[in-house]
């Protein structure tokens, strides 16, 4: 099995613009919705980085949440320094997973303050 980019995903990195010819004609099940709040039973330290994930990964939503919960927990034991080898690797696998690896990150293109948010035309 390929793993693929989610198109999402692929938007923010640039990586359509990159290789159109890959994403032409892809067909992805619609977003179920933005990724949301955290769960009730995330306790606060987790619950921070949840938020914290949503802000710096705008490309997650809702059918993430269940990954965005594991790696929520492992940040937190990090934050709090209590955090073993085995959840630092967990951290790294979902980090991963979610496209939050420091090389996805120098993919992703910010907009300039002036450019117009793209999303606006889905949410007006």
């Amino acid at each position: 099995m390929t793993r693929r980019t989610p198109m999402a995903k692929a938007i923010a990195t640039g990586r359509v613009l990159h290789d159109p010819k890959r994403f032409l004609g892809r067909n992805e099940p619609a977003s179920t919705g933005p990724l949301g709040p955290p769960p009730a039973w995330l306790k606060k330290a987790a619950a921070d980085a949840w938020e914290a994930f949503d802000d710096e990964l705008p490309w997650l939503n809702r059918s993430h949440r269940c990954i965005v919960g594991i790696a929520s927990i492992a940040r937190a034991e990090l934050a709090s320094g209590c955090a073993d080898t085995k959840m630092l690797n967990l951290l790294r696998q979902c980090l991963g997973q979610m496209g939050a690896t420091p090389s996805d990150a120098s993919k992703v293109k910010v907009p300039e303050e002036d450019d117009p948010d793209p999303s606006d035309k889905y949410f007006q």
